[in-house]
Protein backbone atom coordinates (compact mmCIF):
# COMPACT_ATOMS: atom_id res chain seq x y z
CA UNK A 1 0.00 0.00 0.00
CA UNK A 2 1.73 3.14 -0.72
CA UNK A 3 2.69 6.07 1.99
CA UNK A 4 -0.08 8.79 0.27
CA UNK A 5 -3.11 6.22 0.57
CA UNK A 6 -2.27 5.19 4.03
CA UNK A 7 -2.15 8.56 4.81
CA UNK A 8 -5.47 8.95 3.61
CA UNK A 9 -7.00 6.16 5.54
CA UNK A 10 -5.29 6.48 8.36
CA UNK A 11 -4.70 10.41 8.75
CA UNK A 12 -4.18 9.60 12.58
CA UNK A 13 -3.00 6.23 13.46
CA UNK A 14 -2.70 6.88 16.97
CA UNK A 15 -6.22 8.30 17.35
CA UNK A 16 -7.40 5.49 15.37
CA UNK A 17 -5.72 2.95 17.88
CA UNK A 18 -7.00 5.06 20.95
CA UNK A 19 -10.71 5.16 19.47
CA UNK A 20 -10.10 1.52 18.59
CA UNK A 21 -9.37 0.96 22.34
CA UNK A 22 -11.81 2.99 24.25
CA UNK A 23 -14.72 1.51 21.73
CA UNK A 24 -13.98 -1.96 23.43
CA UNK A 25 -13.52 -0.52 26.77
CA UNK A 26 -16.67 1.33 26.73
CA UNK A 27 -18.78 -1.79 25.41
CA UNK A 28 -16.78 -3.89 27.69
CA UNK A 29 -16.86 -6.94 25.53
CA UNK A 30 -14.09 -8.36 23.57
CA UNK A 31 -15.21 -10.03 20.87
CA UNK A 32 -14.29 -10.04 17.15
CA UNK A 33 -17.29 -7.50 16.37
CA UNK A 34 -16.72 -5.24 18.77
CA UNK A 35 -13.02 -5.10 17.75
CA UNK A 36 -14.09 -4.94 14.12
CA UNK A 37 -16.90 -2.11 14.82
CA UNK A 38 -14.40 0.05 16.66
CA UNK A 39 -11.53 0.06 13.73
CA UNK A 40 -14.44 0.97 11.56
CA UNK A 41 -14.99 3.92 14.09
CA UNK A 42 -11.30 4.56 13.94
CA UNK A 43 -10.80 4.92 10.86
CA UNK A 44 -14.17 6.91 9.48
CA UNK A 45 -13.71 9.41 12.88
CA UNK A 46 -10.31 10.67 11.76
CA UNK A 47 -10.91 10.79 7.93
CA UNK A 48 -14.17 12.83 9.00
CA UNK A 49 -12.27 14.98 10.94
CA UNK A 50 -9.32 15.13 8.95
CA UNK A 51 -10.04 18.48 7.91
CA UNK A 52 -9.96 20.18 10.97
CA UNK A 53 -6.68 19.18 11.80
CA UNK A 54 -4.98 20.66 8.87
CA UNK A 55 -1.53 21.21 11.36
CA UNK A 56 -0.95 17.51 13.48
CA UNK A 57 0.58 17.58 16.27
CA UNK A 58 4.25 16.18 16.42
CA UNK A 59 4.99 13.80 18.55
CA UNK A 60 8.76 13.04 19.06
CA UNK A 61 8.48 10.21 21.47
CA UNK A 62 4.76 8.36 21.32
CA UNK A 63 6.38 5.95 23.50
CA UNK A 64 6.53 8.51 26.35
CA UNK A 65 2.87 8.91 26.42
CA UNK A 66 2.54 5.96 28.48
CA UNK A 67 4.93 6.87 31.18
CA UNK A 68 3.21 10.09 31.21
CA UNK A 69 -0.24 8.43 31.54
CA UNK A 70 0.78 5.85 34.30
CA UNK A 71 2.37 9.43 36.28
CA UNK A 72 -0.78 11.19 36.05
CA UNK A 73 -3.02 8.43 37.17
CA UNK A 74 -0.58 7.53 40.02
CA UNK A 75 -0.63 12.17 40.96
CA UNK A 76 -4.74 11.42 40.34
CA UNK A 77 -5.16 8.51 42.97
CA UNK A 78 -2.39 10.40 45.43
CA UNK A 79 -4.31 13.67 45.06
CA UNK A 80 -7.88 12.37 45.66
CA UNK A 81 -6.24 10.68 49.07
CA UNK A 82 -4.48 14.14 49.89
CA UNK A 83 -7.85 16.45 48.79
CA UNK A 84 -10.13 13.92 51.20
CA UNK A 85 -7.64 14.40 54.26
CA UNK A 86 -7.91 18.12 53.75
CA UNK A 87 -11.54 17.94 53.31
CA UNK A 88 -12.32 16.08 56.17
CA UNK A 89 -9.40 16.65 58.89
CA UNK A 90 -8.31 20.33 57.81
CA UNK A 91 -10.03 23.55 58.84
CA UNK A 92 -11.05 25.95 56.74
CA UNK A 93 -8.87 28.29 58.80
CA UNK A 94 -5.64 26.19 57.82
CA UNK A 95 -6.18 25.96 54.31
CA UNK A 96 -4.02 28.12 52.24
CA UNK A 97 -5.83 28.55 48.71
CA UNK A 98 -3.37 30.05 46.04
CA UNK A 99 -3.77 30.69 42.67
CA UNK A 100 -0.03 30.08 41.16
CA UNK A 101 0.81 31.36 38.13
CA UNK A 102 2.79 28.94 35.57
CA UNK A 103 5.19 30.32 33.22
CA UNK A 104 5.38 27.92 30.34
CA UNK A 105 8.53 26.78 28.07
CA UNK A 106 5.73 24.66 26.22
CA UNK A 107 4.98 26.19 22.67
CA UNK A 108 2.12 23.82 20.80
CA UNK A 109 -1.17 24.32 21.95
CA UNK A 110 -1.80 20.36 22.03
CA UNK A 111 0.82 20.13 25.23
CA UNK A 112 -0.23 23.08 26.36
CA UNK A 113 -4.10 21.22 26.32
CA UNK A 114 -2.72 18.69 27.36
CA UNK A 115 -0.97 19.96 30.52
CA UNK A 116 -4.31 22.37 31.69
CA UNK A 117 -6.13 18.82 31.23
CA UNK A 118 -3.86 17.32 33.47
CA UNK A 119 -3.79 19.61 36.17
CA UNK A 120 -7.31 20.06 36.27
CA UNK A 121 -8.05 16.20 36.48
CA UNK A 122 -5.66 16.27 39.44
CA UNK A 123 -7.83 16.95 42.54
CA UNK A 124 -6.88 19.81 44.23
CA UNK A 125 -5.72 21.92 40.84
CA UNK A 126 -7.84 23.72 38.42
CA UNK A 127 -6.27 25.77 35.12
CA UNK A 128 -8.20 28.46 34.38
CA UNK A 129 -6.70 30.64 32.32
CA UNK A 130 -4.20 31.04 29.31
CA UNK A 131 -2.71 34.43 28.67
CA UNK A 132 -3.02 35.96 25.53
CA UNK A 133 0.63 34.90 24.33
CA UNK A 134 0.58 31.42 25.91
CA UNK A 135 3.45 31.86 27.75
CA UNK A 136 1.62 31.53 31.27
CA UNK A 137 -1.54 29.43 32.72
CA UNK A 138 -3.26 30.30 35.50
CA UNK A 139 -3.83 27.44 38.18
CA UNK A 140 -5.79 27.38 41.49
CA UNK A 141 -4.53 25.35 44.17
CA UNK A 142 -6.89 24.09 46.84
CA UNK A 143 -4.67 24.28 49.64
CA UNK A 144 -0.73 25.47 48.42
CA UNK A 145 0.89 27.50 51.45
CA UNK A 146 3.88 27.55 49.19
CA UNK A 147 2.63 28.32 45.76
CA UNK A 148 6.34 28.30 44.35
CA UNK A 149 6.38 24.65 45.22
CA UNK A 150 3.62 23.99 43.41
CA UNK A 151 4.41 26.26 40.55
CA UNK A 152 7.75 23.82 40.11
CA UNK A 153 6.04 20.53 40.72
CA UNK A 154 4.06 21.17 37.72
CA UNK A 155 7.17 22.56 35.39
CA UNK A 156 9.10 19.37 36.30
CA UNK A 157 6.67 16.61 36.97
CA UNK A 158 4.48 17.52 33.51
CA UNK A 159 5.85 19.81 31.39
CA UNK A 160 9.06 18.52 31.36
CA UNK A 161 7.51 15.29 30.00
CA UNK A 162 5.14 17.01 27.70
CA UNK A 163 7.96 18.98 26.26
CA UNK A 164 9.77 15.90 25.60
CA UNK A 165 6.83 13.80 23.84
CA UNK A 166 5.98 17.11 21.71
CA UNK A 167 8.98 19.26 21.07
Amino acid sequence: MSRRLTRKLLPHPMLSTLLVVVWCLLINDLTLGTVVFGAILGILIPISTAAYWPDRPRITHPWRLISYAMVVIWDILVANVQVAMIVLFKPNAAMSPNWVVIPLDLRTPEAITLLAGTITLTPGTVSTDLSADGRALLVHALDAPDPEAVRDEIKTRYERRLKEIFE
